[in-house]
C-alpha cells in the first residue's frame, strides 16, 4: 500500500506537506546534544534532570526537526497519560511538516505510542486508527537513496555485495543481512571501522531487492532511523565509488572503537 505523508487537517485526514527538506543527523547540533545529555540522565535514573534538559532543548529549538526531537523525549518522561498525549501530538505535528526520511522512519513508533495513549484514555476509535496507521507506515522505508556501503575491500563496478560475512563488531557472528546507508559520511565511518588493512572505500550501491530499516539502530536512541541505515538479505550492486567524504579524526575513530568495545548490546541479526 502506498502512503503519502500529509499534515493534519481539521477533519482528521492528512493534507499535503508544504516543506521538502532533507536533513543530515548531526550529534553536534545543540538540541541533539541536549537530548543526548538528557538520555544520559535517564539512564542514570535522574528523571527530573533529564526532563529539564529536554525542556531546554524544546525552548532552544529553532525548526520543526528540533521541536520534533525535543517533544518526543519530553513525552516519554510524562507520568500523566494526558500530558504524554499532548507532547506526542506536538511531536507528530512538527514531524508531519517535514518531508524527510529521518523523520518518516519515526512515524510508525510515534503512531503506536499515540494508539497506546488513546487506548489508556478509553478512546478505542482513535487508538485503532493510529495503530492501523502505524502498520501501514511501517511496511517499508520510503528512502530512495542514493545509497552507500563502506568497506576496505577493493571491488569493481558491477560487483555484488552479499550477506554472509562476519560482523565487524562481533567477529564470531555470521551476518544474515548486508548493510548500507543513505549518508555518505556514515558509510565512510563504517569503512574506517571495518576489519582489514586496505584503503577505506565508499561504494555507491543499488539494492537488488527489498530492504528494511536497520533494527539495531532504529528507535534505539533517537526516534526513527536518523542515520538512514538499512539492511537487506538481497545483494547490493556496486554502481560507483565516492572519493570525498568527511573522514573522522584518529581521536574520533578511537572513541567510536572504545564505545563499540564497551557495548554489551545484542546484534539483531
Amino acid at each position: 500500500m502506498h502512503v503519502d505523508f500529509k499534515s493534519p487537517c481539521a477533519n482528521g485526514t492528512f493534507g499535503d506537506i508544504k516543506k521538502d527538506t532533507r536533513m543530515e543527523f548531526s550529534p553536534f547540533n545543540n538540541v541533539v546534544k541536549l537530548c543526548l545529555q538528557g538520555m544520559s540522565m535517564e539512564e542514570a535514573k535522574h528523571t527530573e534532570e533529564a526532563l529539564n534538559l529536554f525542556m531546554q532543548a524544546w525552548n532552544e529549538a529553532t525548526d520543526d526537526h528540533e521541536h520534533f526531537l525535543a517533544a518526543y523525549y519530553i513525552a516519554r518522561n510524562q507520568e500523566a497519560i494526558s500530558d504524554r498525549l499532548t507532547w506526542l501530538e506536538a511531536a507528530l505535528s512538527h514531524a508531519l511538516k517535514l518531508n524527510d526520511d529521518t523523520v518518516k522512519s519515526a512515524l510508525p513508533n510515534l503512531c503506536l505510542n499515540l494508539a497506546k495513549c488513546y487506548e489508556a484514555l478509553g478512546d478505542s476509535d482513535k487508538s485503532h486508527g493510529y495503530a492501523d496507521l502505524a502498520e501501514v507506515l511501517g511496511e517499508k522505508p520510503s528512502d530512495t537513496g542514493p545509497f552507500y556501503h563502506g568497506t576496505k575491500a577493493e571491488l569493481p563496478v558491477g560487483a555484488l555485495l552479499t550477506a554472509g560475512g562476519n560482523s565487524n563488531y562481533q567477529s564470531e557472528l555470521t551476518m544474515n543481512h548486508i548493510y548500507f546507508t543513505a549518508l555518505v559520511n556514515g558509510a565512510g565511518l563504517a569503512a574506517a571501522l571495518a576489519r582489514g588493512d586496505g584503503r577505506e572505500r565508499v561504494y555507491i550501491i543499488e539494492p537488488m531487492g527489498s530492504y528494511e530499516n536497520d533494527p539495531n539502530l532504529t528507535d534505539k536512541k533517537f526516534p526513527g532511523n536518523p542515520t538512514r541505515s538499512y539492511r537487506s538479505t538481497m545483494a547490493l550492486k556496486i554502481i560507483g565509488e565516492v572519493s570525498d567524504w568527511g573522514r573522522p579524526s584518529p581521536e574520533e575513530l578511537q572513541r567510536f572503537r572504545d564505545r563499540l568495545a564497551d557495548s554489551n548490546g545484542e546484534i539483531i541479526n
